[in-house]
């Protein structure tokens, strides 16, 4: 199958630089994934679709303001670090920009709004595959991403960040830090949406999975089975995946909240479509031709053109289905992406 199959003519006019006014007042576009018939609605319609004899699943990843600029000892210059998470050993995994320069060895400081250094850093391995192990001078925490980290905006949203973001790039359930990006579907939930879905005996269930940079990575092969995805952490308590079970035994719909959530489900589960491998590190790759083994509908964002997203709701939508919807959510004006409207595959 050819990535270029998946390519589809999006203005950039389409693509949300700003989330909407209020948060939960998204268009929504449903699309019955049997027959391929779609219908534009709102969000707020979201908790009137969802069958009586169905439960939720959402990642409940936060996303940790891991964008940083730092001096560099040598020159001065300013350098972007973005931090992807800590290693076993205690340093860093992150991008750098200008990274040809960064080498190993390389020490750097970042400061606080005063001027002062707040900590400093040096470059202790180049990795294959761009990014850098940083060693700090002394154990860092939260605190340091809380002041003097920035949210780490996708590539897209051609803004700096500001103080909107701190609220809106996250959703209102997130609870475990480690994500370089939201898992964007949650986003539309508010208090109130979520207690329409409560009132109507629909069980709401919390999975964990660390968005990485590498969401946003292009497929570059030309056939998409030559392309290797990246790799994210996630985890199921042992509670949850045992209430998740016997949903599906009891014949439930799952519904699974965001690629995120849908990504952690399916690689948990085993070939009969029980959850088992609970906790791990994943790399999965969903594409046109995989078969389900445990979720039956999907609330997501619009994905780019080309993407390993986009493969994913055409495995379970089918493609035709999900290019026609496409096509008809460009020409009515959908908003796309991290803070775009929404869309609910559903039988």
């Amino acid at each position: 199958m050819l990535t270029k199959d998946f390519y589809f003519d999006l203005p950039d006019s389409l693509i949300a630089q700003e989330p909407s006014e209020k948060r939960g007042e998204d268009r929504l576009l449903v699309l019955d994934k049997n027959s391929g018939e779609y219908k534009d609605m709102m969000m707020s319609d979201f908790p009137t679709l969802l069958p009586e004899n169905s439960v939720l699943v959402v990642n409940n990843s936060k996303v940790r303001k891991a964008r940083t600029y730092a001096e560099s000892v040598e020159t001065g210059g300013v350098v972007e670090f973005l931090f992807l998470g800590k290693n076993i050993d205690g340093s860093w995994k992150a991008m750098v920009t200008k990274s040809k320069r960064q080498k190993k060895g390389k020490r750097f400081v970042w400061k606080d709004n005063s001027g002062k250094a707040y900590v400093c850093a040096v470059i202790e391995k180049e990795n294959e595959d761009g990014t850098r192990d940083v060693r700090f001078d002394s154990d860092i925490d939260e605190n340091f991403f809380q002041t003097l980290g920035h949210v780490p905006l996708p590539p897209y949203i051609k803004r700096e960040d500001n103080w909107k973001d701190e609220n809106r790039y996250q959703t209102i359930y997130a609870k475990k830090e480690g994500s370089v990006a939201a898992p964007t579907a949650g986003l539309h939930f508010t208090p109130e949406i979520m207690e329409k879905i409560k009132e109507r005996g629909i069980k709401i269930y919390e999975v964990t999975l660390h968005v990485g940079a590498g969401t946003f990575l292009p497929v570059r092969s030309e056939e998409i089975e030559n392309h290797h995805m990246h790799t994210e952490s996630y985890e199921i308590t042992a509670e949850t995946a045992e209430e998740l079970n016997k949903a599906k035994e009891d014949g439930k719909t799952i519904i699974a909240v965001g690629t995120t959530s849908i990504r952690t489900l399916e690689s948990a589960s085993d070939e009969n479509g029980v959850l088992t491998n609970l906790k791990g590190d994943t790399s999965i790759f969903i594409y046109p031709g995989y078969k389900f083994k445990f979720v039956d509908n999907l609330l997501t964002n619009f994905h780019t053109p080309e993407s390993t997203l986009l493969m994913l709701v055409s495995a379970l939508a089918g493609k035709d289905h999900i290019m026609e919807s496409y096509r008809h959510a460009v020409e009515e004006k959908y908003r796309f992406f991290s803070y775009g409207d929404a869309m609910f595959i559903k039988d």
